[in-house]
């Protein structure tokens, strides 16, 4: 099955239709990929979400930072006051209910033994090995899927702390880092404390801290891991090193382009030029 991995759209939904369309996407035979944060920042959320959405099982989606953030303000957990936010039109439509609904069944973690791609929004710390990663997202998503639980986690995701996996984390804590693995991580130091702040590029990284996938002792290295989150890579490919990595975050919300990159052999990436006015994602 042609599988086509898709950077974060993030409501750039024009760029998003050019993409599939240059692609020659045919949801009967083929399969997108994406890595998250489908909404906010960009114009058209709404579309990008009812188009993911009636894709059906074409489309393969974990959640990212800003797809939780959606939700935790959908549900209450936050106001609707930021200013950088684009979901009014989400929360304001008709058919919102059944988009979040949809919105909180996605995976945050999607592993294909058969392509062997693993797919996160942003990364996972130096202590995951697949197994671990997996059952740390069966715990996200029960989570998200159950309403008693989904309130408490939004009412305690926000926050940096705790900064370093442990198995003994509990509750909210552990929830809380858990999230931060996935949707938000981008460089750790080499014990795996996780540095939210940092959103550079590669060459600017604090003395003592590593990209995530650079991590030493990294018990995830032997996966091909597709992900997205961090613009300021760009598009980066080192599925051919032993960083087996993958970043497509190419910064079309930002100014940049909206990259696809099919999975199941090796051709060269698509890109469709952004639409949307440079700016720097800070």
């Amino acid at each position: 099955m042609p599988t086509y991995a898709i950077g974060d759209v993030q409501g750039c939904y024009t760029e998003l239709s050019e993409l599939v369309a240059q692609i020659k996407f045919n949801p009967d035979r083929d399969q997108l990929w994406f890595v998250g944060d489908l909404v906010n920042r960009g114009p058209q959320s709404l579309q990008v979400l009812r188009f993911v959405r009636a894709l059906g099982t074409a489309a393969v989606t974990v959640l990212g930072n800003h797809d939780l953030h959606l939700l935790a303000i959908a549900f209450g957990a936050m106001d609707r006051s930021r200013s950088d936010d684009t979901l009014t039109q989400i929360l304001d439509a008709p058919d919102r209910d059944e988009l979040l609904d949809w919105l909180r069944q996605q995976p945050v973690l999607h592993h294909d033994s058969h392509l062997g791609y693993t797919m996160v929004h942003a990364g996972m710390p130096p202590q995951w090995d697949l197994r671990t990663a997996q059952a740390c997202a069966r715990e996200l998503e029960d989570a998200l899927r159950d309403d008693d639980a989904m309130e408490h986690l939004f009412a305690h995701m926000y926050g940096n702390q705790p900064d370093q996996w442990s198995d003994k984390l509990r509750g909210s804590d552990r929830l809380r880092f858990i999230t931060n693995c996935f949707t938000r991580m981008r460089i750790c130091d080499a014990d795996g404390r996780l540095n939210l702040k940092y959103k550079g590029p590669l060459q600017n990284i604090p003395t003592g801290q590593y990209p995530w996938f650079r991590a030493p002792k990294r018990r995830s290295e032997k996966l091909q891991i597709v992900c997205g989150h961090w613009s300021a890579l760009d598009f980066y490919d080192s599925r051919a090193t032993d960083e087996h990595l993958l970043a497509i975050d190419t910064g079309c919300v930002w100014g940049g382009r909206l990259c696809a990159v099919r999975l199941d052999k090796a051709t060269e990436p698509a890109c469709v030029a952004s639409r949307q006015p440079p700016r720097s994602d800070d």
